[in-house]
């Protein structure tokens, strides 16, 4: 099980993206469900209508309808979590987004994330592992 930021699901619709390729690799071969906390679906899907254009966000719609991607909501019991990592991590800043994405981490015991964001995932210590495994 893979949790999947927003960068993969961004640069492997972007063509012109430099890690276009390495994105479409992981997220075509990596070992089912791919994982994606509901803000990550939000911000991704505002990049992709933004920067690329509507069929790009259509295409992710069908992704997830397809099931290829899951959506994992923020739980009831995750704000805490993430507002305490946002807190710890003010002068990064860690923002909301990355933060629900360390909050699942934990509490799914998952230590593999998708990521292109090396500098907030690489910095972060989660509850249950030394580290963060970043891929591709």
């Amino acid at each position: 099980m893979l949790i999947v930021d927003a960068g993969p699901l961004y640069a492997a619709a972007a063509r012109r993206d430099k890690h276009h390729e390495k994105s479409v690799q992981l997220l075509s071969g990596a070992e089912r469900p791919l994982l994606v906390p509901a803000l990550v679906l939000t911000e991704v899907s505002y990049l992709l209508s933004d920067r690329i254009g509507a069929d790009a966000e259509l295409a992710l719609a069908r992704s997830l309808a397809d099931g290829e991607l899951v959506v994992e909501p923020v739980l009831d019991s995750d704000w805490a979590r993430i507002a305490e990592l946002m807190e710890e991590y003010l002068d990064l800043p860690l923002g909301m987004v990355d933060a629900s994405v360390i909050a699942l981490a934990e509490r799914r015991g998952l230590e593999v994330i998708a990521t292109l964001d090396q500098r907030h995932f690489r910095v972060v210590r989660p509850r249950h592992a030394e580290a963060f495994t970043l891929v591709p």
